[in-house]
């Protein structure tokens, strides 16, 4: 599995609007909690340009609220619990593992090759796996329990 910056980053700027949405209890859903892209960007080291399509692929799959004005930012739709590193990884990537491009459920064989697309569709559901059963909120207390 190849990591890309652009999937490093969606899941650092959505672990740091799950912790800034932390006190409100709810996954930052009463908006009490809004973190701008700007203020995401420079916390993450993130160039603000690149967020922003990242941020909005995160709200077009349905994980992030936006809201605007000068009191505007982003929010969690859901609960950190909800959402795992799977649900951010497919809203900024697609699908987790791919083979020459194409999701490994497309690959196709023949002859001595055949027995390779199982063997990429094993690797992509161990991915997944992993993936989908570690969500924001498990990330966040990994963090509270190394302190």
């Amino acid at each position: 599995m190849y990591v890309s910056a652009r999937a490093d980053y969606a899941l650092r700027a959505m672990l740091a609007v799950a912790d800034a949405a932390g006190s409100t209890g709810d996954g930052g859903l009463s908006g009490s909690e809004l973190v701008k892209a700007a203020s995401l960007a420079e916390r993450q080291d993130i160039p603000l340009s690149f967020l922003q399509g990242i941020l909005l692929d995160l709200r077009r799959a349905g994980l992030l609220h936006s809201h605007r004005g000068t009191e505007g930012g982003y929010a969690l739709t859901r609960a950190a619990g909800e959402i795992s590193v799977g649900d951010v990884l497919r809203a900024v990537g697609g699908a987790l593992t791919s083979v020459r491009g194409m999701p490994a459920d497309r690959a196709g064989y023949h002859g001595v090759a055949t027995g390779l697309r199982d063997v990429w569709l094993a690797v992509d559901g161990a991915i997944a796996q992993v993936v989908d059963r570690t969500t924001l909120a498990d990330l966040l207390a990994d963090r509270s329990a190394a302190r």
